[in-house]
């Protein structure tokens, strides 16, 4: 199997172009067909020879993935399929909200983590994306080069999978590659510990953490992963950084009615949180195949934001998109797989 160049900085790009007995230069080369320009064939690289094109397709592969299929939604919301080959298979979403452009993107093929309420944990794992794949959501992409904002909020975890999202970080976020600040940037996570205190140190782009339930046995019984990461432990690691600055951190808290949106539990979230400069976004859930629970009412919704912000957390209800395609599911992948076994 050939070598992915899409994925490697500019150093990197230097020893492929060496290798195959092109100039040094060729490597600064590589690197804005790469990123500047986004191209998805070695034909299109110009300002190298024809020789030289030949020689990297011989012994590289360019690493992008093209997507099979794409659903959109009455609201403009798009939903990405790309194909990984022995079934598997990831979803990208990109959500236009006026001058904004933002692409959820996935990391794993299915995730380890098996929260109980989500479509792309019931899947189990089935591998870990490489940075080629992550970054290829964002080239082939039709609004590829219109697009402002990234989250990484799609299929897996992305600190389960950190060196390589952080190398695709790295990409997006250098002068040589998209040249993005990281302000532009989300990562959300259940709260790997060892991970997340990498990111943080590592780079300044934003945190959102799944939390769904300020009480740990009921958090537990909706996430497995609180056992091994108990949401206090994230807290504390997080009241040892800056977020009142330009790096902001946010709560996710998906809404199951009867379960976790009672005034029990907004009151103990409001002392979860004391003294965290933080925001928290409800989510209404998406309603998935065999699942047992239901969102709560609006009213209820509005009634635990209220009272959040009276206790001085700002708190916000998510708008939902794409919620005619699924957008939020991965459900496109899960019958992408089912079809590839069958």
């Amino acid at each position: 199997m050939r070598e992915s160049l899409l994925g490697k900085t500019p150093s990197e790009l230097k020893e492929a172009a060496l290798k195959v007995g092109l100039p040094a230069f060729a490597g600064k080369q590589l690197a804005s067909w790469l990123y500047g320009h986004r191209v998805r064939s070695f034909e299109e690289m110009t300002n190298i020879s024809k020789v030289g094109r030949e020689r990297l397709a011989e012994e590289f592969d360019l690493g992008l993935v093209n997507y099979s299929s794409c659903q959109v939604s009455r609201d403009g919301t798009k939903k990405y399929l790309f194909p990984l080959g022995g079934g598997d298979a990831v979803e990208a979403v990109m959500i236009p909200d006026d001058e904004r452009k933002t692409l959820c993107v996935s990391s794993q093929a299915g995730c380890r983590m098996g929260c109980k309420f989500c479509m792309t944990g019931r899947q189990g794992f089935h591998g870990d994306l490489t940075a080629s794949g992550i970054l290829s959501q964002f080239i082939a992409i039709d609004e590829s080069q219109e697009l402002t904002n990234a989250v990484f909020m799609g299929m897996g975890e992305p600190l389960d999978n950190y060196d390589n999202v952080l190398r695709v970080i790295e990409v997006l976020t250098s002068d040589w590659g998209f040249g993005w600040s990281p302000k532009r940037i989300t990562l959300s996570t259940i709260g790997v510990l060892p991970n997340l205190r990498r990111f943080l140190d590592e780079t300044r782009c934003h945190l959102a953490v799944s939390l769904h339930n300020p009480f740990p046995e009921e958090r537990a019984a909706l996430m497995p992963v609180q056992k091994a990461w108990p949401e206090e432990a994230v807290i504390d690691l997080l009241r040892e950084y800056d977020f009142t600055g330009q790096r902001r951190v946010s709560f996710e808290y998906t809404m199951f009615a009867g379960l976790n949106d009672t005034k029990r539990h907004a009151d103990a979230l409001i002392r979860l949180l004391k003294g965290l400069e933080c925001r928290v976004n409800l989510i209404r859930f998406h309603k998935i195949p065999d699942a047992p629970f239901e969102t709560s009412p609006q009213l209820v919704m509005e009634n635990f934001r209220d009272r959040l912000s009276n206790h001085g957390i700002t708190c916000t209800i998510r708008a939902s998109r794409g919620e005619d395609i699924m957008a939020a599911c991965g459900m496109l992948a899960g019958e992408h797989r089912k079809k590839s076994v069958t």
